[in-house]
């Protein structure tokens, strides 16, 4: 109960939400989530396009370990500094502007990754991508949130989180099909292009959160927006509910959010919690480097790497859809703590698949050595080690990694595959030295079975639960379960 508010007006409280609950979920409002929803599957293609773009640009652009880590995280930079200030710009500008700003500048981060084969300009690219996706998953949730019913506010807000899936699986689609293709990671970053300019075409004529316009004193165009919302002619008892809960919110300040006041302290760190663990259990991993983990336990070429974690979205999709049909019947608590067992005893069996495989994982991602150069000859590969070309380089000052003119020939141009491919007598040159068929096969297959069982228990717990959560625990809607 907030401070001063009698039982009585609680009671009354109570019954107006009940009676609001009763009402239709609108077809407008249905759309509008939709349309909103897109950012979520923007975003989840972002996330799961390099697993498949990196194996092409380590080879193309010649990264090293290190660069290519660097152009992974350059993303999480981008949204790191989106995290800083997105609160402020949703507040100040509104929901809706936000979530457009956001789709313009995911376009415009992938137009400057496709003129240029420049490591520079794809840590830029991927810094505003990152600002991009990290905006409009703050925006997009409270959007729907915001404009959705109570009643149907877990199934909308859910959607969000559906569409993320979606998007990781067309993203896994689109590496596979891009695989063989020469240069076919540009064609992947500009796939999103259409989608995103659409998106802020689209969001430009879907009304503002009327809790947005009520925080702006504009009281009138937010009734007018229920009502057209909710498909009724009085929304007078919601526009009620919206300016008490913003009144009860003024009673706060952001120190009382560190305090036992109540509650609010243990209902922020339960929020910071949840957070934290869909990061540390190993799930932004997974998306990022899905084909080369994959490719690491046996997996051998770019194809049937990015086949392989083409079933990593297909599983995500298929277990998010129960969690999110269901959410407002069960409780997306009971999802959270079966989704979390399940991924617990899975990590546990991945663990021990792997231990048994013996690879050196730092040569999965080595960049093309100067070595390789010499592993062709007249177009066959020759038998010199690894070892004696070290030899003959140790006396030589030859950079760690090489730049790539625009005239290379056609044989240099294509030695970033050669790296991963080149064999002599049938036995691997690449790095670890391993052949394919030192990785037994029902290893290999069980490592991706418990890949797959964990990828699924993340979707139908901390994957959609997380927002819901986190949105119920700020509303001080504890009962939702």
């Amino acid at each position: 109960m907030a401070p001063g508010q009698s039982a009585e007006d609680l009671g009354q409280q109570k019954q107006t939400m009940r009676a609001l609950a009763a009402a239709g979920c609108g077809t407008f409002t249905c759309l509008s989530s939709a349309i909103a929803a897109i950012s979520g599957l923007l975003m989840g293609y972002e996330l799961g396009l390099i697993s498949g773009a990196l194996l092409q640009m380590s080879s193309i652009l010649a990264l090293s370990c290190k660069e290519q880590e660097i152009v992974v995280s350059s993303l999480l930079f981008g949204a790191l500094f989106a995290s800083l200030i997105g609160g402020f710009l949703i507040d100040r500008f509104g929901r809706r502007i936000a979530i457009i700003i956001s789709s313009s500048l995911l376009v415009l981060g992938s137009l400057i990754l496709l003129p240029y084969e420049s490591y520079g300009i794809l840590i830029l690219g991927r810094i505003a991508i990152g600002i991009s996706i990290s905006l409009s998953s703050i925006a997009t949730c409270v959007y729907i949130a915001e404009i959705a019913p109570q009643h149907r506010r877990g199934l909308l807000v859910s959607l969000n989180e559906l569409m993320i899936v979606i998007g990781i699986l067309f993203a896994y689609i689109s590496n596979y099909a891009f695989a063989s293709v020469s240069h076919g990671w540009k064609y992947m970053f500009g796939l999103v292009i259409p989608l995103g300019a659409l998106q802020a075409i689209a969001m430009y004529f879907l009304p503002p959160s009327p809790r947005f316009l009520v925080m702006k004193n504009n009281d009138e165009a937010a009734r007018k927006v229920l009502e057209r919302l909710r498909e009724t002619s009085d929304a007078t008892e919601e526009l009620t509910v919206i300016k008490s809960s913003l009144k009860d919110e003024h009673q706060y300040s952001f120190l009382d959010l560190f305090r036992s006041k109540n509650n609010m302290r243990a209902r922020m760190l339960v929020g910071l919690t949840l957070v934290f663990f869909v990061q540390t259990t190993g799930q932004p991993n997974i998306l990022f480097y899905a084909s080369t983990l994959l490719k690491s336990v046996g997996f051998q070429s770019n194809e049937a790497a990015s086949l392989a974690s083409t079933g990593v979205g297909v599983v995500k999709v298929v277990s998010t859809v129960p969690a999110t049909v269901f959410v407002d019947q069960v409780g997306s608590k009971t999802f959270l703590c079966i989704g979390s067992s399940v991924m617990a005893v899975s990590l546990v069996t991945m663990g021990l698949v792997n231990r048994n495989i013996h690879m050196n994982f730092t040569t999965v991602c080595r960049s093309q050595s100067p070595e390789d150069f010499f592993l062709l000859r007249q177009g066959n590969l020759t038998g010199v080690t690894n070892g004696s070309l070290k030899d003959i380089f140790s006396s030589m000052a030859l950079p760690e990694r090489l730049s790539f003119s625009t005239q290379r020939s056609p044989d240099i141009a294509g030695m970033g595959e050669l790296n991963r491919t080149a064999s002599v007598g049938g036995k691997s040159t690449t790095g670890s030295h391993v052949e394919s068929g030192e990785i037994p096969v029902v290893l290999k297959w069980l490592s991706l079975a418990s890949l797959l069982v964990y990828v699924a228990a993340f979707s139908i717990g901390l994957g959609p639960s997380k927002y819901l959560i986190f949105l119920t625990l700020c509303n001080g809607l504890l009962s939702r379960g």
